[in-house]
Formats: structure tokens, C-alpha cells, sequence
């Protein structure tokens, strides 16, 4: 079955390269380092390194505090981190700078893992949540390179898909040493759809190890004094295609009993940031970009965050916060990060990418969830005029954080065992 997955990967390459310059159209970083996602690298890679992979941003946030133990207590460890995303790669190199090694996931293709895995020869591999790829993962197996998934997850969806293709799934879940859950409901999918019940278990979620230093914190009040005018401010974060329009049009609704409402964009993706700003435009909302480094008068109707990794910043700087890809069916993004920054988090009905968490956020009573355009607004109006209620939230969503931490420690111990016994 493996055979026929590795032939339709290379009939897939072709139309895997148009994709790459049709999104480089609008994100230029897709036409670079080709080179990398077939394992050629221009120059000496380490050898023996302890391989992460983090598909992007969102993974590669997760990951970094479990990078920083290995960096404390094991300085002389080469690490690799690898990414799929242009987003993803930013973020780990403007986070780790030179630190760690970091290049593209290669294609699944047998020849281009091996020269992938001869290149690096991992002594450790670790998957960060949810990708399962045949090749690699079946090297890895081979080889004996011990193999980790952490943070693991699989929706409902992606486990009815897997169990229609046993003959493939299976055996490559069983190269797999270690699955370290975050949920027992992500535990048991695994273990449907062919996972060795004995290699899987729950360890929580990485993501609630998230921090926000006090130096994030204080620059993002300056933000607020200094750009934003004081201005009582509701950031839109990580936001998709079909959410823009809805939050302009709540943010018009709610300008006549919030008069000094300031509606801070964060567009998920870079390529959109044109886009978002020419939506305004077409509003005919006064709009300010980031990049423009010009401070929000009274007159000021949408300040456009058109930078990447700038996020715990602009949580700093709001008085609420809506997070993105919950309005429309994309699933949703980490709310954790928000509540780290000590700001009212609310979020949309379309959570499936973070449900647990929304779940149980909601039951702490340390968020909100509004499941339209129209509650949205009820919800900001609400909190803008009940100061108690935006403190009350704030101080639910930092015990919340508190009460699930410490996965992180965890898979730092399971993997630190790990390596000293392969040495």
C-alpha cells in the first residue's frame, strides 16, 4: 500500500510545484528554497540532531518552550526544526534565530527522506499534533530512530478518513514509539485507527505552557498609550477570508455607542494584508497600517496589524480580544496566547481545531463564545461597559492557564529519557 501512496506522491509533484507559484503570487516566500523540500542543502547540515517538526506558526509557538528545556538543560544537543509554511519558517528563525538548525520539511517521496535522514541522521524525531506521514515515519521505524508524536490530536473527521485506508495507516502508526495525547478523546482516536494502545497516552496540551513575558506585557500598554491613542481597543486576531467584512460591519454597528471603539486587524496570513486593507478602504473606514508606524488619531477607524509575530504584543495592548477563523469554517486558532496576555478572549462558533480547549475555557467561565456577527457585538458592548466582567474574565482565563500546565515538563522528561538512553 506504501508503494502505491509513494507513486501517487510523485504523480502529485508536478501539481505540487504549480501550487507553490500560484501562492507565490501573493506570498513571494513560496518560490524560495525549493531546493530544501526535496532534502539538497547548499551547505554542512549537523548530523545526530534531536529532529522537531512543527508544521507552522501555530505548532512552532507551541514548541518553542519545549525547546528553550532542551537548550537550559542540554546545551551541547543539536536541534533541528523543520516546517512546512514560509510563516512558520519566519517565526523560527526570528524566535530562535541561529540556535537551532531549521530547513523545510522534505516531500514524502522514499529518496528524498532518505536523503533527508542521511543528510541530519536524527538520533530522536518528533512530531508536534497532528501530521502522519508514511515515508518518513516508516524510515524512522526502519532505521530505529525512536519516534515521538506530542501534542497529538486527530479530529473526528481526519480519524472516519484514516480508517478507510488501513492497509497504509496502520503499520505506519506502529513505527511510531511514543503518542503523547493532549486529550483521552484524541488518545482513543489514535488507537482506532491502528496506534498501539500501549504507545499512547495523555499528557495535556504544550499550548497552556504558553508565556507572556512582563516585558511582552508593558510594551504592549505602551502601545496602547502611545499609538492607540487610549483608545478602547478589540483586536481581531488570526482572521480569515469572510471574517473581515463581518467585523467591519460590527465595528460600524457598535461606533455609535462605543464611540471610541479602535478595531485592531491581525490577517491570519501575510498575503492578505493588501487585501484587508483595500476591504477597508472600500468601507470607507479610516485605516492605519502597523508598517506605517503613524499613531491612531480620534478620526482613526481600523488599525491594520501588517507584520507577523507581533501577536502577544497587540493582546497586550487590547481591551478585548476576538480570536480568528471562528466566524467562518476554518476551525479556529489558539486561544491560550490571548489569555497569557491578560486580555477578554471571545471567539466564534466554528472551534473544532481547538475544541477541548473551548470547551473547558468556557466552563472556567473564562471566555466568551458568540456564535454570530450580531452576538459579537452584544458581547463587546457588554464588556466595554462592565469593567468588572473584562476583569473577572482576565482572571478566570490566567487560572485556567495555570490549572492545565505542565505537559511541557512532561514530554521534556519522556524525551530527555529517551536520548540519554540511545547514547
Amino acid at each position: 500500500m506504501r508503494i502505491l501512496y509513494s507513486i501517487f506522491f510523485y504523480l502529485l509533484i508536478p501539481f505540487i510545484l504549480l501550487r507553490l507559484i500560484w501562492r507565490s503570487l501573493k506570498a513571494p516566500d513560496y518560490r524560495l528554497r525549493w531546493a530544501e523540500r526535496f532534502a539538497f542543502y547548499p551547505k554542512t547540515v549537523p548530523q545526530s540532531v534531536v529532529w522537531f517538526h512543527a508544521v507552522s506558526v501555530g505548532e512552532a509557538e507551541a514548541l518553542f518552550p519545549l525547546i528553550r528545556l532542551f537548550q537550559d538543560h542540554s546545551p551541547q544537543t543539536r536541534l533541528l526544526i523543520t516546517t512546512t509554511t514560509p510563516t512558520g519558517s519566519a517565526r523560527v528563525r526570528a524566535v530562535m534565530g541561529e540556535l537551532v538548525e531549521h530547513v523545510y520539511l522534505p516531500y514524502d517521496i522514499p529518496i528524498v527522506v532518505k536523503r533527508f535522514m542521511g543528510s541530519f541522521k536524527p538520533v530522536l524525531a518528533v512530531v508536534v499534533e497532528t501530521e502522519i506521514w508514511p515515508n518518513l515515519f516508516s524510515y524512522c521505524g526502519e532505521n530505529h530512530i525512536p519516534l515521538y508524536v506530542i501534542n497529538a490530536r486527530m479530529s473526528a473527521n481526519s480519524a472516519q478518513g484514516y480508517k478507510k485506508i488501513p492497509m497504509l495507516i496502520k503499520p505506519v502508526l506502529q513505527t511510531i514509539k511514543v503518542i503523547a495525547a493532549q486529550s483521552e478523546e484524541d488518545a482513543q482516536r489514535y488507537i482506532s485507527v491502528g496506534a498501539n494502545p500501549g504507545s499512547v497516552f495523555v499528557a495535556g496540551n504544550i499550548k497552556f505552557d504558553i508565556e507572556v513575558s512582563q516585558e511582552s506585557l508593558e510594551a504592549g500598554r505602551q502601545l496602547k498609550l502611545s499609538s492607540f491613542n487610549k483608545r478602547f481597543v478589540c483586536l481581531a486576531a488570526s482572521t480569515h477570508y469572510g471574517e473581515e467584512q463581518q467585523l467591519l460591519e460590527s465595528y460600524k454597528a457598535l461606533k455609535a455607542s462605543i464611540p471610541e471603539l479602535l478595531l485592531v486587524i491581525a490577517p491570519r496570513h501575510p498575503e492578505r494584508f493588501q487585501e484587508v486593507y483595500d476591504l477597508c478602504e472600500r468601507y470607507r473606514l479610516k485605516t492605519v497600517k502597523r508598517t506605517a508606524q503613524a499613531i491612531c488619531n480620534h478620526t482613526t477607524d481600523i488599525y491594520l496589524a501588517d507584520t507577523m509575530g507581533e501577536l502577544k504584543l497587540l493582546y497586550a495592548a487590547a481591551d478585548v480580544a476576538f480570536i480568528g477563523g471562528s466566524l467562518v469554517p476554518v476551525g479556529g486558532h489558539n486561544l491560550l496566547e490571548a489569555a497569557a496576555a491578560e486580555v477578554p478572549v471571545l471567539f466564534g462558533t466554528y472551534m473544532t481545531n481547538f475544541k477541548d480547549i473551548a470547551v473547558k475555557v468556557l466552563a472556567a467561565d473564562a471566555a466568551f463564545q458568540c456564535n454570530d456577527r450580531i452576538a459579537l457585538e452584544h458581547t463587546i458592548r457588554l464588556l466595554y461597559f462592565d469593567s468588572n466582567r473584562r476583569r473577572s474574565l482576565t482572571e478566570n482565563g490566567k487560572r485556567f492557564l495555570l490549572t492545565n500546565r505542565g505537559a511541557t515538563k512532561k514530554i521534556y522528561a519522556l524525551l530527555s529519557n529517551e536520548l540519554n538512553n540511545a547514547r
